[in-house]
């Protein structure tokens, strides 16, 4: 949009809202802000902001702009087939350009069918149907039945015994014989000592340690209430 064209904006506005008042620099502000915008656009939106409210602000015509744009490249439902002697970078810019084109309404509105189109496309051949023999007939066997294994620096719970419910490698922690989300946080605690590469912690000295921070707390409970004893 050229200055000239934001002085008609103005002008547009003006006319359609007569209460709201312009100042001398009003035009500029607007063209600076409705530059990136055609004059056409901004035009209809106007007229669409002034059947709603009495005020319009520039604000209001470009959220107009880029929800008419958007119903725009909605309804066109624009498809891009390709080209095989395309980059991806070349792909996606010859995209963006479909879809600048069905936002300036350069492509009309249309089903999805018809923007498909009626010619004839390649398709993956089906699969074969079974029954599967060899190597096929392993893998598919062995979808969902192999157990997760510990790796170096990959933390990985379920690829290790929980020693709160004592759930299996590959099982879900259990808490009341019911199947937890997540997995007891001693469990996690050894996986990251496993992922970096340190011995599991002795159940024994994890006993200790909670024996000491539950002392170490009835102390400082202990001597908090002390001191809050009236003398």
């Amino acid at each position: 949009m050229t200055e000239e064209e934001a002085v008609q904006i103005a002008e547009y506005v003006a006319a359609a809202c007569p209460a709201q008042k312009f100042g001398e620099f009003t035009p500029d502000v607007w063209g600076e802000i409705l530059k990136p915008y055609a004059v056409d656009e901004a035009r209809t939106a106007v007229i669409a902001v002034a059947r709603r409210q009495p005020w319009i602000s520039p604000a209001e015509i470009v959220d107009e702009i880029k929800a008419r744009r958007e119903e725009r490249i909605e309804l066109a439902h624009v498809v891009y087939d390709g080209n095989p002697d395309e980059t991806g970078a070349q792909s996606a810019a010859s995209h963006r350009a479909l879809i600048r084109a069905a936002a300036d309404g350069q492509l009309p509105a249309r089903t999805p069918s018809a923007a498909l189109g009626t010619a004839d496309r390649l398709a993956l051949p089906p699969g074969e149907p079974g029954p599967y023999t060899n190597r096929v007939a392993a893998v598919r066997a062995a979808v969902g039945q192999a157990t997760p294994t510990a790796r170096e620096g990959v933390v990985n719970p379920r690829a290790i015994p929980c020693r709160a419910c004592q759930a299996l490698p590959g099982n879900s922690c259990t808490v009341r014989g019911r199947r937890m989300r997540d997995v007891h946080p001693a469990r996690l605690d050894d996986a990251r000592r496993r992922a970096a590469g340190l011995p599991p912690l002795d159940p024994d000295e994890a006993r200790a340690a909670e024996d000491r921070i539950r002392a170490a707390s009835a102390a400082a409970l202990a001597q908090h209430d002390a001191t809050e004893e009236p003398s």
